[in-house]
């Protein structure tokens, strides 16, 4: 197409025109708000791919299978390959032993001091907040009574998630208060044991004493014919293994569940010697 200017010289139109029939100013305009479009992606990078949600499958430490965390848990979380028995906190050990909605707590206003003033790379005061905080715990152990298959138990479970489940001046009162609760009201008694610390050393002799104090009140209890019932889940060590843990009339155990006194790299490091494979399982000890 063609124009004549002023001067009477032709000028010619350019036509552009782009896929969406636009012509002219119009198609120039668009190519520009394309260009600018593209631009910003380019600013924004490349899309992010969808990934697997995180916790969503969990790896066996005992067959190194990849295992889907739900039918994971409908098994209590043990490994459906292997029988590999995964970390169960205190609040779960209650809820898979005791009838639905009968547990009652005790002494759940006990709570723990710095008797000593104990100082490691923290203040003890202020790990015992900060491990309150990441658990949900008051201390190592939840103790109560609830109802399995309607009948009325007395039931203790220590919990590794805080400080290794070590045993405080807390947990060995709560323990202790329990057994008495149990050889008063002639309850049978169930103690659930996952402490890989022993006793706690931040709180000294008074720690210690623990031990001393649950066994005694544990031969008083079988002295009265009470039936405990103690199960040993990974790990089992310490003071605790020393003490209540093995005091059962019946004893139970996971399997593979470290159980003993020192652990095993403790023992390799100060006799050095080899120790025999599966040392200080709960099949070893069988």
């Amino acid at each position: 197409m063609e124009r004549r200017s002023k001067s009477g010289t032709a000028e010619a139109d350019v036509v552009v025109q782009d896929g969406s029939g636009r012509t002219g100013d119009g198609a120039r305009r668009a190519g520009g708000d394309d260009r600018a479009a593209s631009g910003a992606d380019a600013a924004r990078g490349p899309r992010a791919k969808r990934g697997v949600p995180e916790g969503l499958w969990l790896k066996c430490d005992g067959c190194g299978a990849t295992i889907y965390r739900k039918e994971a848990e409908e098994i209590l979380n043990v490994c459906p390959q292997c029988g590999y028995h995964w970390y169960v906190s205190a609040a779960q050990r209650i809820g898979q032993l005791l009838d639905t909605g009968t547990f009652e707590e005790w002494d759940a206003n006990l709570r723990p001091t710095d008797p000593l003033g104990f100082r490691d790379k923290k203040p003890y005061a202020d790990r015992i907040v900060a491990e309150q905080k990441r658990t949900g715990l008051a201390d190592a152990a939840l103790t109560g009574t609830g109802m399995i298959r309607a009948r009325r138990v007395a039931c203790g479970v220590t919990d590794s998630s805080f400080i290794m489940g070590s045993m405080g001046s807390v947990v060995g009162e709560r323990l202790t208060r329990l057994v008495e609760r149990a050889t008063e009201s002639r309850l049978p008694l169930i103690i659930i044991s996952a402490s890989g610390g022993g006793a706690r050393m931040h709180e000294g002799i008074l720690s210690l004493m623990q031990m001393a104090k649950v066994s005694a009140a544990l031969a008083r209890y079988s002295k009265a014919g009470g039936l405990f019932i103690s199960v040993l889940t990974n790990p089992t060590m310490g003071g605790v293994a020393a003490s209540f843990a093995s005091l059962g009339d019946l004893v139970f155990a996971e399997p593979r569940a470290l159980i003993g006194f020192a652990g095993p790299r403790t023992i390799k490091a100060t006799i050095r010697v080899e120790l025999p494979k599966g040392f200080q399982t709960s099949e070893f000890l069988l």
